[in-house]
Formats: structure tokens, C-alpha cells, sequence
């Protein structure tokens, strides 16, 4: 017997795992689940498999159905678009391969959209509030014109390495999704924006707008209404210390009132000529 004829057989099975995948048509449309089963190879992820999905969409009953849709860009944890529930965790598709979500055996793993955001169609949702929120707190740096201004304030390093950590937010809402504070119908900004906000103050050409951003924080929907539950901070893929960054943002939010309540009222008795 030769080497070629004394090789072990290539193993030809193929892996299979059922998808149990909600279908919904619009934020105001009734749901509903369809299952499909897929075949998958080593070191395939959820996306890759919705994409096999898409090509062939036939049920496990033989139905054929309108294709999934579901967000998705860049396919490596940048963008931040494919967050959904799966298996009831929320996490990014691009980045959940399925032997470590199935291990051994052939489960079912069960596709949601995200709860805490209207859903445009099946695990599509709209991300308008994380924006609002990025709006209220101005998490932008002001620039006067277009023109070249020169090299900017030098930052120390311990500054940088916070604030690249920070500047890592892809705006995936996992943290407004774990959030127990979040309702799909309230106004709360949640942890992201907040991050936001501390970023931008840190800056040195965005202290200039500093406290513009801390009144962000206040009034309704502000940081008064986390409730430190610390969900944030364990679903985040990019491990931001998002519980750090409303702690430090809360000290700026209470310096502020304090503020308001004895300058302003000091200023307020000397424009009035009464006893200061």
C-alpha cells in the first residue's frame, strides 16, 4: 500500500446550526419568528451565516420567505451596525462565531433586534436616540473656520491614553441595551453620550464648550437618571470604563449646580442692588 492509499479518510461532514431569527416588517408591525438551517465551516460568525440566509431564504418547514434584513458595514467590530440580541445577550454579529456560542451539539440560536430602539425591519433598528443624545450634549469640537490654525495644545499622556479609550465609542447601543434605565419610549441619553461628553471635555479646545456639554447632562433624560446598575460597562465591545466616565461626569454635573446655586444667586442680589 502506498502513502497516498495509507491516508485517513477527509471527514465530509458538514455542521448545521438552526437559526430561530424574528421577522418583523416595521416599528408598528406585528412579529414573528422564522427558523432556517444552515450549514457552516470553521470560524464562521452569526453575519456570515444571516448572509447564507439571504441567498437562500427557505424555512425549516420548506417556506419560502422575503429575505432577512439586518445592519452591517464593515464586518470587523468598527461600525457598530449589526448589534443585536443573540441568544438574549446583546452583542455585535460581526464578531459572535458560532462554535463559541453553540459549543457542542446543534442548538438553536435565537436572533432579535434590539429592544430599546424602534425596529425597522426584522433585526434592522433605528439608532436615532444615540444621535439626539450626541446632539444634546454637543460631542463635537468647535473649530473657527477651515483654515489651518497651526499645531493645538500639547496633552499630557496620561489625558491621551484616556481619552483614545474613550474615542473607541462605535455607537452600537449595546450599552443603552443593557441599560435597565433604557425604555424604547423615555428619555434617558444613557452611557454612550455620557462618555461622550467626558471625551470632548477633555480636549483641550473642547473645555472651551465644557459646560455647555455638562448642562447637557442635566434636566430631563440626563445622567440624574442612571441608576448604576453597571450593565454598560459589561456589555461594551470596545471595553470603555463607561461607569467611570458617569462617575466623573455626575462630579461635574453636582459642580455645576452648586454653582448655579451661589454664584449665580450672588450675581443675580448685586444686579438687583439688594444685600450681597
Amino acid at each position: 500500500m502506498d502513502s497516498a492509499t495509507a491516508q485517513a479518510p477527509v471527514s465530509t461532514t458538514t455542521k448545521h446550526v438552526t437559526f430561530r431569527i424574528w421577522r418583523q416588517n416595521g416599528p408598528d408591525g406585528a412579529g414573528h419568528f422564522d427558523e432556517f438551517r444552515v450549514a457552516y465551516g470553521k470560524g464562521a460568525n452569526v453575519v456570515s451565516c444571516l448572509m447564507e440566509i439571504q441567498r437562500n431564504p427557505v424555512t425549516t418547514s420548506g417556506q419560502k420567505v422575503a429575505p432577512v434584513i439586518w445592519d452591517a458595514a464593515c464586518l470587523e467590530e468598527v461600525c457598530g451596525s449589526c448589534a443585536m440580541n443573540i441568544n438574549g445577550r446583546v452583542r455585535m454579529a460581526c464578531s459572535a462565531l458560532i462554535d463559541r456560542i453553540i459549543g457542542d451539539g446543534e442548538p438553536i440560536i435565537t436572533l432579535e433586534p434590539m429592544k430599546k430602539f424602534p425596529v425597522t425591519r426584522d433585526l434592522a433598528v433605528n439608532r436615532d436616540r444615540m444621535f439626539d443624545a450626541l446632539k444634546r450634549v454637543k460631542a463635537w469640537i468647535n473649530i473657527d473656520g477651515t483654515h489651518n490654525l497651526g499645531p493645538g495644545p500639547r496633552q499630557s499622556q496620561g489625558d491621551h491614553s484616556v481619552m483614545y479609550k474613550l474615542s473607541t465609542c462605535i455607537t452600537c447601543g449595546s450599552c443603552l441595551e443593557a441599560c435597565p434605565q433604557v425604555t424604547i419610549d423615555n428619555g434617558f441619553i444613557g452611557a454612550a453620550a455620557i462618555s461622550q461628553a467626558r471625551l470632548f471635555n477633555m480636549n483641550p479646545t473642547g473645555k472651551m464648550n465644557a459646560e455647555e456639554r455638562v448642562r447637557g447632562l442635566m434636566g430631563p433624560g440626563g445622567i440624574q437618571d442612571c441608576g448604576k446598575a453597571q450593565n454598560c460597562v459589561k456589555v461594551c465591545p470596545k471595553e470603555i470604563p463607561l461607569t467611570t466616565s458617569i462617575a466623573v461626569m455626575n462630579r461635574e454635573v453636582t459642580k455645576q449646580i452648586v454653582k448655579d446655586i451661589f454664584f449665580d444667586q450672588g450675581d443675580e442680589k448685586k444686579s438687583t442692588g439688594g444685600p450681597g
